[in-house]
């Protein structure tokens, strides 16, 4: 199934479904009906644009039938952008994942969906002015030396402010959105819609296990707190790092509802898919290093791994913003992903392999299916890591990985599913993919992935590789136990 079919689908069955939310016991009926109205209405518009411009779709030929199209995917997305952005929550959420995953989406379309990442209608200043107030015990003109009232950046739970500490630090103030714990507690419990989504969006996943996951990290994602503690942890790890920057934790300004962190600048994605191709591929680098030293070392990872959650600046340096949804690995969860990586990339034992997929809950044990089908249905996941050697992520690469996750026709589907603990690690990987293709980036994955993997720890392979290793010895120096 093409992801523009899904993304159609879940915008229909949110339509349907969302007049079934359970109220908010804050705002009892308003929350219901506002959010079926909006979901309504943006079926319902986009069913009347389709009618309007059917007859001319099919009057058209060639080249115009393609631009009518293109005009009315366009116009649907602004509506999808639009209308997803002002309800927040976990409906822009599902606007946020096509933006940046989404490979059988236009280039017009997912830009325009794009704006959900860091770019959507905010709160007025003077509802901000009250969260903060209500959290920190004054108002932000007191609480901070400075406050700019204009949000720099706004997104599904909350959005962030400028300010100045009365000590004189420069800091960013995350404040979320009145109501929006309420406004995701209904959708959560809306198991309706809920479960049509996924059926549609992940077909042969166990939908109960995808449920309850996603359930558990979104309703952490509400609580600032568990959000610094997450930054708090990234932090320490990776403090002076030669290109990886998590920006500290102000934690006398910080609540259940404020979160407050070191001010940090950087161009955002859009710039940098400007910039030369050199300064795209140190910056791919940097978010590949990133992702996969704190899978194996940390044992956790950002689950929100869209562009708008990143901040560039030349030479490779990335900060990382934004630690609301991150997923802790137990070594027993972390063991079998080794144990998968190694026996494909490594020992080349299609045998293993299969055994390791089994003992992860990833493949049916005893299922009716020769190896090779099932290493050629898995393996694209790992194409760019099992020979040495430059390789460039392409988009189309990235949308062959997507295709490949969705795909229902192989015979393999039937009996892959991915367990609840890994449920997160899917959805990064499609994101760490999208990201790198829209870069196209260009490394030795292999090599860069040798100096990570805790079964190989290679040398160096790049400038920024041994910048990594004087940094570790700088660790150890520090603390001995450091990894």
């Amino acid at each position: 199934m093409k992801l523009k079919t899904l993304l159609a689908a879940v915008l229909a069955g949110a339509a349907a479904a969302v007049l079934t939310l359970v109220p908010s016991r804050r705002r009892p009926g308003r929350l219901r009906r506002n959010r079926g109205r909006a979901a309504l209405g943006l079926a319902v518009r986009g069913g009347a644009r389709y009618a309007a411009r059917a007859p001319r779709l099919f009057a058209a030929a060639g080249e115009q039938r393609q631009l009518l199209r293109e005009d009315l995917a366009l116009q649907t997305a602004e509506d999808v952008a639009g209308t997803l952005g002002a309800m927040k929550g976990v409906m822009m959420k599902i606007g946020q994942m096509a933006s940046y995953a989404d490979g059988g989406l236009s280039p017009a379309f997912r830009r325009t969906l794009a704006r959900l990442q860091d770019s959507v209608p905010p709160m007025t200043p003077s509802l901000a002015a009250t969260v903060v107030a209500e959290e920190l015990g004054a108002p932000p003109e007191r609480a901070f030396a400075r406050w700019d009232p204009r949000p720099i950046a706004a997104a599904s739970i909350g959005q962030v402010h400028r300010a100045l500490t009365l000590d004189g630090r420069a800091v960013a103030v995350k404040v979320q959105y009145p109501g929006i714990a309420e406004t995701i507690a209904a959708d959560l419990r809306n198991v309706a819609l809920l479960r049509r989504m996924l059926r549609v969006a992940a077909p042969a996943q166990d939908v109960d296990a995808l449920l309850s996951e996603l359930r558990d990290r979104i309703t952490d994602e509400v609580d600032y707190r568990r959000e610094a503690a997450n930054q708090r942890l990234m932090a320490a790890y990776y403090a002076d790092h030669p290109t990886i920057h998590i920006p500290g934790i102000v934690s006398e300004l910080s609540t259940r509802r404020v979160l407050t962190s070191e001010l940090s600048g950087g161009a955002r994605f859009a710039e940098v898919l400007t910039w030369p191709q050199h300064e795209r591929d140190l910056a791919a680098e940097t978010i590949y290093r990133f992702v996969f030293r704190s899978l194996y070392e940390v044992g956790a990872f950002n689950g929100d791994p869209h562009p708008g959650n990143y901040l560039f600046h030349r030479g490779g340096r990335v900060t990382f913003v934004d630690f609301g949804l991150v997923k802790h690995f137990t070594p027993a969860e972390l063991r079998p992903l080794v144990q998968m990586v190694r026996t494909i990339c490594v020992e080349h034992d299609p045998e293993a392999f299969r055994r390791s997929l089994e003992t992860a809950g990833f493949l049916r044990p005893g299922a009716p299916l020769s190896t090779d089908a099932i290493v050629e249905h898995l393996t694209v996941f790992y194409d760019t890591i099992r020979e040495p050697g430059p390789l460039t992520i392409t988009s189309d690469y990235a949308s062959s990985v997507v295709r490949r996750f969705f795909d229902l026709r192989s015979p393999v589907a039937d009996y892959i599913s991915v367990p609840r603990p890994y449920v997160l690690l899917q959805r990064i990987n499609l994101g760490l993919f999208a990201v790198l293709g829209e870069l196209s980036a260009t490394a030795d994955w292999r090599a860069i992935s040798e100096e990570i993997w805790p079964f190989v720890q290679g040398p160096p392979s790049t400038p920024m590789g041994e910048a990594e290793v004087a940094w570790r010895a700088r660790r150890r120096a520090l603390s001995p136990t450091a990894v």
